[in-house]
């Protein structure tokens, strides 16, 4: 695919990976459209870095239906969808808490169907398009205190597989991109201490390079699922 001129939307766009992305989409002059619940926090990122911003919580889904009516009317159509909201929550088994599991799994799971959901709809109409989902490569491995985030993430992988096998015959490329631990203000939204920079550890960018690549692939083929790790991290 060519990115020039395309209409790309990048949900959880005011940081993190989806913030990289967002950049690294706009360089290759893609029209990119970010979107998060923090009404100051996104309209200061799309502000400062050229991107067009909607406040959207994709886990309500009057507001992603909201949000969808709002990029037709002011694009006429979407190329992209990267479902890259999300959050983690960790805790042991016996500690879970279960309004904490619930909100995780409707922001990670949910909030990701209901976009794709509403993308799809658009994408099938014109014979074609792209979604990329973040999960991570706690959607290949479950670890201790990671209930509520690999089972959000798991869940993101086989939804993935469902929504590849519906909208391959429409032209539609379905791709799963599964993040080792990137360097982004996610572990103090999860409720851990703040760790200090890691230069042998991975940053935003990365995967920003990996979306980025995965899309550039010429339309004849795609890339179902991408795992990107550090290639030798340093604790």
């Amino acid at each position: 695919m060519k990115l020039n001129n395309k209409i790309i939307l990048v949900t959880g766009g005011s940081s993190g990976i989806g913030l990289s992305s967002a950049l690294m989409l706009k360089e290759k002059g893609a029209t990119v459209i970010i979107t998060g619940r923090n009404k100051e926090k996104l309209e200061k990122a799309a502000e400062e870095n050229g991107l067009i911003g909607f406040v959207s919580d994709v886990s309500k889904e009057a507001e992603v239906k909201q949000l969808f009516q709002s990029i037709l009317k002011q694009f006429g159509t979407l190329d992209v969808l990267i479902n890259n909201a999300g959050f983690g929550y960790f805790e042991l088994l016996e500690n879970v808490n279960v309004e904490k599991f619930n909100d995780v799994l409707q922001t990670n799971v949910i909030g990701a169907a209901l976009a794709a959901k509403e993308a799809s709809k658009i994408f099938k109409e014109k014979n074609g398009g792209d979604i990329i989902n973040i999960a991570s490569t706690a959607a290949t491995k479950g670890f201790a205190g990671g209930t509520s985030y690999v089972a959000s993430k798991f869940a993101l992988r086989g939804m993935t597989e469902c929504w590849r096998a519906e909208l391959r015959p429409y032209n539609i490329r379905v791709i799963l991109i599964n993040p080792s631990e990137v360097q982004t203000d996610f572990v103090v939204n999860s409720g851990r201490p703040e760790r200090n920079f890691n230069p042998t550890k991975l940053v935003g960018e990365d995967i920003a390079h990996a979306i980025v690549s995965a899309l550039e692939m010429e339309n004849r083929g795609f890339i179902t699922e991408l795992t990107v790790f550090a290639t030798n991290p340093k604790d």
